[in-house]
């Protein structure tokens, strides 16, 4: 992905999270604020229902008897005189019936004096007397207003609104894993730049002084005193064929190099199964003597694949086959339809793969630990290889271990 479309989409998803974050918090804000003006009238009513009993119905009000003072504290004048105890029993009252469930203070104060003759600390969880006898005594000007302060209202209130406050944490917890991701993949990309700039840099510098090896010593091989002589012959030969080797897996290199960066482009055509690999066999078969390959494929069964990238596949899969293999390498390629699609499948006579490897023998750089493995050059990079190409032509590949001996590697091809 380019560095451009990397940002783009990076902004756009921390905007995104930033200002579903504002949002909730307004509206959080906004929850809050309405919370409080329905508090605010609960008490409101409570408080006039009050006064309405305790005055007996008799009395009216040109203005609302209950004033908010401040935020928490209200002010309630009653012309009527009454006792502290028929005050809070009424208050306990109606405020159950209201359901304002949170602990108070009351006070009561002179009408003439504006002091203060009486005040409690009411909870919400302490406990009913068993018998309660209410009385109401008659004392001329004992009091005629009263006061009401909810000490623990925004406590309250943020309680009532537990799942906002919930709910915007998580929403601050996902912003945090999502700046902590961006930052992981950002140095994760940058990592894997110098990697893939190392790498091309290393491969490149490799090619040049290995052209020249291969010129002088396909140069050196034909020149008569080598010709006469069969050691120098041996000799050569060893360097070209390992020089070659060594500028295949340069290129396989490049190859996974340019695919991590770009991705290839694939030149798709048609290709029928049978003729493709059979050739492919016969090259293999070139080259080793003992390799045997039976070939159980239909004659019209076509793909659509690239064909150099094809070819290389099923040059890896069979190149596996013969290196792992301990004895006379056979292997039986055939194909298998289903409603589903193709499958093309290479069973071997291997040594097989632990279970355990099975599922990192695609990975990058790795190789199953084998004393076979120790033998046999390589970076790790075929099957790693193979599985980039699978993905872009959008089949799949799977190995599995034959009940006998060897493997089984099966591509399917969906239809």
């Amino acid at each position: 992905m380019e560095i451009k479309k990397l940002n783009i989409i990076i902004t756009l998803g921390l905007v995104a999270i930033i200002g579903i974050l504002i949002a909730q918090l307004l509206w959080t804000r906004q929850a809050y604020k309405l919370e409080d003006t329905k508090f605010n009238q609960k008490v409101n009513i409570a408080l006039m229902e009050v006064v309405d009993k305790m005055s007996e119905g008799k009395t009216s009000f040109t203005e609302n008897p209950v004033q908010i003072v401040a935020n928490d504290y209200y002010v309630v004048n009653i012309n009527n005189e009454f006792h502290p105890t028929v005050l809070e029993h009424y208050l306990k009252t109606e405020f159950t019936r209201f359901q304002i469930n949170t602990d108070y203070v009351y006070a009561l104060y002179n009408c003439h004096s504006d002091q203060m003759i009486y005040g409690k600390y009411m909870s919400s969880h302490q406990e009913e007397p068993s018998e309660k006898v209410i009385k109401f005594p008659k004392h001329k000007n004992l009091t005629y207003y009263f006061s009401i302060r909810f000490p623990d209202k925004t406590t309250y209130l943020i309680s009532s609104l537990r799942f906002w406050y919930v709910l915007t944490f998580a929403l601050i917890i996902i912003l945090l894993v999502y700046v902590y991701s961006i930052y992981t993949i950002i140095q994760q990309k940058k990592f894997s730049e110098l990697q893939r700039d190392f790498i091309n840099n290393m491969t490149h510098e490799f090619k040049t002084p290995l052209s020249s090896i291969l010129l002088a010593t396909e140069s050196l091989n034909k020149q008569e005193i080598v010709q006469q002589n069969s050691k120098l012959q041996t000799y050569t030969s060893i360097i070209i064929d390992q020089s070659h080797k060594l500028n295949n897996h340069i290129e396989k290199i490049l190859n996974i190099a340019k695919n991590d960066s770009a991705g290839l482009s694939l030149k798709t055509e048609k290709i029928m199964l049978l003729q493709f690999v059979e050739e492919i066999a016969e090259n293999m078969k070139q080259k080793n003597e003992n390799l045997k390959i039976e070939i159980n494929i239909e004659p019209n069964t076509s793909v659509i694949a690239d064909h150099f990238h094809f070819t290389n596949i099923i040059y890896n899969i069979l190149d596996n086959s013969i290196k792992y293999c301990e004895t006379k390498p056979h292997i039986i390629i055939s194909t298998e339809k289903d409603s589903k699609g193709l499958y093309l499948k290479f069973k071997d006579n291997g040594m097989g793969i632990p279970a355990k490897s099975i599922p990192y023998i695609f990975d990058k750089f790795y190789r199953v630990n084998t004393n076979k493995s120790d033998e046999i050059n390589g970076f790790g990079l075929g099957l790693f290889y193979v599985k980039k190409i699978v993905q872009q032509h959008h089949w799949k590949i799977s190995v599995e271990n034959n009940k006998d001996a060897g493997i089984t590697t099966t591509l399917f091809f969906p239809f």
